[in-house]
């Protein structure tokens, strides 16, 4: 899906998006439980710890059908930073794609600076934790997937 999105679709990269990041992060996806086949996977983001106590989110990607009325994204966004701050977050970071500012100004984000990302305007973005209580699901090893 990451690569739908963020090759093909948008050419921000050639032929993959994934980085050194991916190794550590931890990728969170949206179920469609409702399809034709069981479940369909309609959205991901992934969420990483920089350093301790920072984490980013980045990657959000949600199939086109699913885009129009912002509920996938908008859970995915939660989902990472609760989990985050459950983890021991103090402060949530996004590089953010021009575009979308207004999206994740609209659930308690704020941009910190513009910033290009591959040729593309992005800025970098803070989440209110006021806004995302801390989750309490366990920490999973990482790279392992959750819902």
């Amino acid at each position: 899906m990451r690569r739908s999105t963020f090759c093909d679709e948008q050419g921000l990269f050639r032929s993959t998006d994934e980085d050194e990041w991916d190794a550590a992060a931890y990728p969170i996806v949206a179920v469609h439980l409702g399809a034709r086949e069981g479940e369909e996977i309609v959205g991901t983001v992934r969420i990483y710890e920089a350093e301790p106590g920072v984490w980013y989110g980045g990657r959000l990607s949600v199939e086109r059908a699913h885009r129009k009325q912002g509920v996938v994204g908008r859970g995915l966004v939660h989902k990472a930073v609760t989990s985050a701050h459950g983890w021991g977050c103090r402060r949530f970071l996004a590089l953010v794609q021009a575009a979308n500012v207004p999206f994740f100004e609209g659930i308690h984000w704020r941009s910190l600076e513009e910033r290009s990302f591959h040729g593309h305007p992005h800025h970098l973005m803070q989440a209110d934790l006021a806004s995302y209580p801390p989750g309490d699901e366990p920490r999973p090893p990482p790279g392992e997937r959750f819902r």
